[in-house]
């Protein structure tokens, strides 16, 4: 099997990041970057047997692109702090890097815990992301959010789901929509993107259509239809 480096950028992950590394112990290193802790995650990520390395915080995408620069082994797999690498994808993963690969990054589905609940419908699934890569012919891009990792030439796939336990509970769900809608209205209006008021009024219905209804949500029951109201609330705040 080709060896592996397993990275993870850190603040303040003292609940997440012990089951992180505890989810990537099949790598052959594991490297935690962490911009300035003050609950004890440096402490937790050294105790088992993480790599850590202090570095001042410098975006999402500086940050993953120097964890990988560091690695002591070209193929990445890029973990955040609330995510997880159940034992069907670690498997995977193996299998896939028991020779080299004739692609250089793989790209497979992520699945979120969400109020009490695996969610499998909506916008939240299948949340296709490119996490095992060559740091050769691969890295970290975009702007202020929605970064990814772009791979020379085209890209495999992996089957099996990686575990996202993203938000804590409905409040934190709001807490980081207004977050990240702050961004990313930013990051539009920066690419000469403006709103309108039909924009502001068509948006947020089509975006609960197609999550409750083209998505599947309402197969989620009450849970469906409130993650479908909150997707389209993200969705007009964006644009107000």
């Amino acid at each position: 099997m080709l060896k592996v480096t397993a990275t993870i950028i850190t603040l303040d992950e003292a609940a997440h990041i012990a089951g992180a590394i505890d989810s990537v112990a099949w790598a052959d290193e594991i490297i935690v970057v962490d911009s300035g802790s003050r609950d004890g995650t440096t402490d937790i990520a050294r105790a088992r047997g993480a790599r850590v390395v202090e570095r001042a915080w410098t975006g999402y995408i500086d940050q993953k692109n120097y964890a990988a620069s560091i690695a002591s082994h070209d193929w990445i797999f890029s973990l955040d702090a609330d995510e997880r690498v159940p034992p069907a994808l670690a498997e995977e993963i193996r299998r896939t890097l028991a020779s080299e690969p004739a692609v250089h990054g793989f790209r497979g589905p992520r699945v979120t815990y969400h109020l009490g609940r695996w969610i499998r419908t909506t916008d939240f699934y299948p949340d296709s992301q490119t996490r095992l890569y060559d740091r050769r012919h691969a890295r970290w891009q975009g702007r202020l959010v929605h970064e990814s990792v772009a791979v020379d030439g085209p890209v495999g796939r992996l089957k099996n789901d990686l575990e996202h336990y993203s938000y804590e509970n409905l409040s934190d769900q709001v807490n980081r929509i207004n977050h990240y809608t702050t961004l990313a209205a930013q990051q539009m209006y920066d690419n000469g993107r403006r709103t309108s008021v039909f924009e502001i009024a068509v948006h947020p219905p089509a975006a609960f259509l197609r999550n409750y209804l083209l998505r599947r949500g309402f197969l989620d029951g009450s849970v469906g239809l409130v993650i479908s109201l909150m997707q389209a609330w993200s969705v007009g705040l964006k644009f107000v």
